[in-house]
């Protein structure tokens, strides 16, 4: 069963990744699934274990930031969720 999440992304990364999503006849939902399922299938301990593919040098621009949040409460994501809607 599928479920529906929010990401936040760059908007020139999201405009990358739609044309190459499209240029390989796939949804850009079952491309980010296909990178998280890879991701997740084996023992990386970071990010920067994992093997980075052409196509994402290609789509990434500059040195990658990794942005993470440290315990966020649902109440702080909500908030946050709905000042970004403003």
């Amino acid at each position: 069963m599928d479920n529906k999440i929010t990401l936040s992304f760059d908007e020139s990364v999201i405009s990358k990744a739609k044309k190459y999503a499209e240029k390989n006849n796939i949804s850009l939902s079952r491309l980010i699934e296909f990178l998280l399922k890879k991701i997740t299938s084996n023992n990386y301990n970071s990010l920067e274990d994992f093997p980075i593919s052409d196509w994402v040098q290609q789509v990434a621009e500059g040195e990658t930031v990794y942005q993470t949040k440290k315990n966020r409460t649902r109440k702080s994501s909500k908030e946050e969720y709905f000042k970004s809607r403003k």
